[in-house]
């Protein structure tokens, strides 16, 4: 049976992330040596975060999500970037993730309405066609029996059916 500490790092081998392999090994050694370094240095590894209010690089808390204000305060915390404070990352991704949410729901929406609407539209010039149709045929009907009529005056056919009195 094979043991869960062989199993993450074959797993991480198979899908290609080896650096990231090559961080978790020892992240507590790695972070912690950039202590006397800068902000740069400290972040060229991803585990790692710098906080300002102490100048020290510090391994990421990953079980905790965000870093607790022990370690360090959010508005004092960098990671990934120097110059954006983990606060206004936050902020930021919050903000640009409600927006395509919202993005989404409106195209979600319009979509549904455009496609109701373009249907009752359809709908409704089917409905106006077929009226034309009607009146023209109803007009083509009048023709034809008004012509019927001249045809019966000009022949003197335009009294009663003479057979009419045996039906």
């Amino acid at each position: 049976m094979m043991d869960s500490r062989m199993f993450l790092p074959a797993l991480l081998l198979v899908f290609g992330l080896s650096t990231v392999l090559a961080q978790s090994s020892a992240p507590d050694q790695v972070c912690e040596a950039k202590n006397g370094t800068n902000c740069e240095e400290c972040l060229k590894n991803v585990t790692c975060l710098w906080c300002i209010k102490t100048k020290s690089c510090v391994t990421y808390p990953v079980r905790t999500i965000l870093p607790p204000h022990a370690l360090c305060p959010l508005n004092d915390a960098r990671w990934g970037l120097c110059w954006m404070n983990f606060q206004i990352l936050i902020i930021t991704m919050a903000v640009i993730g409600g927006i395509i949410i919202i993005a989404f729901l409106v195209c979600l929406f319009c979509c549904c309405n455009c496609e109701n609407f373009g249907s009752k539209r359809f709908e409704a010039k089917m409905q106006k066609q077929a009226n034309k149709m009607k009146t023209k045929q109803e007009e083509r009907k009048a023709e034809m029996k008004q012509r019927h009529e001249e045809i019966r005056n000009k022949y003197g056919l335009s009294g009663q059916n003479q057979y009419s009195k045996f039906a």
